[in-house]
């Protein structure tokens, strides 16, 4: 049986809109959550990094397009841009520490978005989300980047626990059992009914389409 859920695709195809989705949903049903997006950032049109934005409103820079082609010993780079390291972990690691001091009794939603490589510099980050992985007050709703070139180890590791489930954006919509959105086509949210989660998918008229057994994505006990 599942307990973390991750979404997996190409960049821009509407991860993080989603995960905003099923916080705004969780949040309206009382359910305890917490944990962090990343948004870009954009100046005349032109994007020039990206931003850690926690649940609770606070942001602060996780990377920025670098004018010098040259690349520093110390700079933590992908591609043109380079990842603040420091900036990340201030905002994030107090989230995910406080989200692993719950009790068992009082379990939570930690969103985590995402596990990529500008976020994989940070070892400290990679230890908490093991924790979290591991321990059994917090399920993680979380994304990860399709492969692509050198495996990610981390990723790698979610991709093949038991208790994750993954759904890739080529599944989503194809009548495959996996009934999820259409790039924003459709809403969907994550609820909580009779102590297991389950996954609803709502047509852009606000028809709720499916729920429950026969496309259940995911099973947790809260």
């Amino acid at each position: 049986m599942s307990k973390h859920v991750f979404l997996t695709g190409p960049p821009g195809i509407g991860k993080t809109t989603l995960i905003r989705k099923v916080t705004q949903a969780l949040k309206s049903t009382g359910v305890p959550i917490d944990g962090f997006y990343t948004e870009e950032v954009r100046e005349d049109g032109r994007r020039t990094g990206f931003d850690v934005v926690a649940l609770s409103g606070k942001r602060g820079p996780l990377s920025r397009v670098s004018s010098d082609s040259s690349t520093s010993r110390r700079e933590c780079r992908v591609g043109q841009y380079i990842v603040d390291v420091v900036s990340f972990e201030q905002l994030v690691l107090p989230l995910l520490r406080n989200v692993n001091l719950g009790s068992d009794a009082e379990k939570k939603i930690c969103v985590i978005d995402e596990i990529g490589k500008m976020e994989l510099f940070s070892q400290s980050f990679i230890q908490a989300v093991r924790q979290m992985l591991t321990g059994s007050g917090t399920v993680i709703l979380g994304t990860i980047p399709i492969p692509k070139g050198k495996p990610l180890d981390l990723v790698e590791e979610i991709r093949s626990r038991k208790d994750v489930k993954v759904f890739n954006r080529y599944s989503w919509g194809r009548g495959n059992g996996e009934c999820l959105p259409e790039n924003n086509t459709v809403s969907w949210c994550l609820g909580c009914a009779h102590s297991k989660a389950i996954v609803c998918v709502w047509s852009p008229q606000g028809r709720k389409q499916s729920t429950g057994k026969q496309h259940l994505a995911f099973q947790g006990s809260f």
